[in-house]
């Protein structure tokens, strides 16, 4: 086969970026090691930010997301027993979220690449990627006991942390960075409805916790637990009591709580890998960045990457320019370690760190009183929340 563009992974990212491509004239092939069942499983995160969301609309596939998706112009934090509203809409001059699963996002990408009649090879085994710091790259794979082979101009790693684009670069190429967090959150997904219109982030003596939402009618709420927690030892009645216990009391009287659809432990870290280019492959979304899902990053900095990415094969194409694709790696970057120090600096609030103790405690309340009370701390955060523009090549 030969295509102008090989993506690896048919995740949200990879998804995207051969809508997008497809929508400027680019042809492109996605493979991806699972089966399309199993990709739409997953249970992700589901805050979008305005840029995501315009990035849907250029693609073709943000009517669903408009209709169904839940705008919300502020958060609230929770502290001290009491919460305090972020008016994110009004300290950005107008800025706002929209929650709509990322399981959502997939399956409307799946749906409009399959109308299109675009190629994507699930359930692809031993996928390797070869000659990308040549002019001729090539991608192979198994499926239905043969071996494949992909010809191609480009390869646009977007499979992910534990995918085979990053591992493809020689070590010496390439340099990473990495924060583990000691804790994890306990994750329940369950068809009641939320506990608020808007998100909680709750900062208590007992740990983290948050309420969340994927629609009117289905909620996803998470508690702090240590790393070697196991999720084997919650029961649901468990789960909802801790989670009680971390609520204020208006929060705690308008609860609903019913059987999980879903349950998990996701650890939380930070890490970024750089630089994102190498040669003719180019890496996108979690192949290159994770972080925190404190800050609703994740998603968001993924269809940045893929925002940035297709734009700058569209240059390349259109004009024979390969002066976007030289800064591809470096726009990203900048985008990538201002949402790691959100992530961070935001994860480091609203947990209960081990070793830092009452003293710690209280210095985060303090923090938190401090940013309720001043506009130009809230306004930080307010901008940090929705999101920064995309900037121009």
């Amino acid at each position: 086969m030969r295509t102008q563009v090989a993506i690896i992974g048919a995740g949200p990212a990879g998804l995207l970026l051969g809508q997008l491509l497809h929508k400027a004239g680019i042809d492109n092939i996605i493979v991806e090691r699972q089966s399309g069942d199993y990709v739409l499983g997953r249970i992700r995160a589901g805050v979008l930010e305005q840029v995501t969301m315009d990035l849907l609309a250029r693609a073709g596939v943000d009517s669903r997301a408009k209709t169904e998706g839940l705008p919300h112009q502020g958060i609230e934090l929770l502290f001290k027993g009491a919460r305090h509203r972020i008016d994110m809409h009004s300290l950005t001059g107008g800025k706002q979220v929209t929650v709509y699963g990322q399981t959502e996002v997939t399956r409307d990408l799946m749906e409009a690449r399959t109308a299109e009649g675009l190629t994507t090879i699930y359930s692809a085994a031993n996928v390797s990627l070869h000659d990308f710091d040549s002019g001729k790259p090539r991608v192979r794979y198994e499926k239905d006991g043969r071996t494949h082979e992909i010809e191609c101009d480009f390869i646009a790693g977007c499979d992910g942390y534990h995918g085979v684009s990053r591992a493809s670069v020689p070590a010496d190429a390439i340099q990473t960075y990495e924060k583990i967090y000691p804790f994890g959150w306990l994750g329940v997904l369950a068809d009641v409805p939320p506990v608020s219109h808007e998100l909680i982030y709750a900062n208590t003596e007992r740990g983290f916790a948050l309420c969340s939402m994927r629609s009117a009618t289905r909620s996803r709420y998470y508690v702090q637990v240590p790393t070697e927690e196991r999720v084997e030892n919650w029961s649901d009645e468990a789960f909802w009591n801790e989670l009680r216990a971390r609520l204020d009391p208006e929060a705690r009287a308008h609860l609903v709580t019913g059987p999980s659809l879903e349950k998990s432990i996701a650890p939380l870290r930070s890490f970024v890998a750089e630089p994102m280019r190498f040669g003719s492959l180019f890496l996108a979304g979690d192949a290159a960045h994770i972080v925190p899902p404190t800050g609703a990053k994740g998603l968001n900095l993924a269809t940045a990457d893929v925002g940035y990415l297709s734009r700058a094969f569209e240059i390349f194409y259109a004009e024979k320019s390969a002066s976007a694709l030289d800064r591809y790696s470096d726009l990203c970057l900048r985008r990538v370690w201002k949402a790691e120090r959100f992530s961070w600096w935001f994860t480091s609030l609203m947990h209960r760190f081990p070793e830092t103790g009452a003293f710690g405690q209280k210095i985060q309340e303090a923090e938190l009183d401090y940013l309720v009370h001043s506009t130009a701390a809230s306004t930080s955060l307010a901008e940090n929340y929705v999101g920064l523009p995309l900037e121009d090549f």
